[in-house]
């Protein structure tokens, strides 16, 4: 099996990347951070190649998905993990709109846009699972979030609409929604504004990137049949519907 995932030089990026790899899933790594994606390919066992990609750009996500195509004949799996926060811990009149605009451009726009020229490769194999990672704040929203919080509720929205439109062609897509998950990402945040995030959680942790990998392995595995349309939770105990 060949699985493209995008974000895949930091944080859950990795994380998936070693979980599918000791799966033995031939990997295509997707990010615009060239350098990081090639130190990453000496820590996986397995086949798998680096593309350089902008996943806000169509013209290179649409050659790049061929060439992921090309070289390994198929693509079965894809896990659209690459995402920003933009400013945090500021309220919705303070927001520059162009970080606003940023931030859907890289969390929605990316992921419709990989999802885009994936579905033809799929459908033409008769199966495939697409699974975009949101986060509980799209289900929920987090104050002093608003660009990412709305942006993952349109990605949550996304998953919806897709899981209907492809439910009889063999193709799942599914999102999953996690609370904090410690990475270098939450790390950079104000900490007042992880802080605000973490209170929430009934567990009183961050989640872990084992805990993100192993679930994402389940959720795009041909096990994962009669699911799609839907998002998993990985909150611990935040929301549970």
């Amino acid at each position: 099996m060949t699985a493209i995932i995008t974000g895949a030089a930091s944080g859950l990026g990795i994380a998936i990347a070693k979980r599918l790899s000791q799966k033995n899933i031939d990997l295509a790594l997707f990010d615009k951070q060239g350098e990081k994606l090639s130190a990453l390919w000496g820590q996986l066992t397995g086949n798998c190649e680096v593309f350089e990609t902008d996943v806000t750009n169509e013209a290179e996500v649409k050659k790049n998905v061929a060439r992921v195509v090309e070289q390994f004949g198929k693509v079965e799996i894809l896990v659209n993990s690459a995402g920003i926060t933009g400013t945090t811990n500021i309220k919705s009149h303070e927001i520059n709109t162009g970080n606003l605009q940023s931030v859907f451009n890289v969390n929605f726009t990316g992921s419709f846009l990989m999802s885009k020229y994936v579905l033809p490769f799929m459908l033409a194999n008769h199966y495939g699972r697409i699974l975009h990672i949101a986060s509980i704040a799209g289900k929920e929203g987090n104050a002093g979030m608003l660009a990412y919080s709305a942006s993952k509720a349109a990605v949550i929205a996304m998953a919806k609409v897709q899981g209907k439109e492809y439910a009889e062609t063999g193709i799942t897509v599914n999102a999953l929604a996690p609370a904090v998950i410690q990475t270098p990402l939450v790390g950079a945040m104000p900490e007042t504004q992880v802080k605000y995030m973490t209170d929430k959680i009934p567990m009183r942790r961050c989640g872990t990137l084992e805990e993100l990998a192993d679930m994402v392995a389940f959720i795009v595995s041909p096990e994962n049949s009669f699911t799609t349309g839907f998002t998993f939770d990985l909150s611990g105990g935040r929301a549970v519907y």
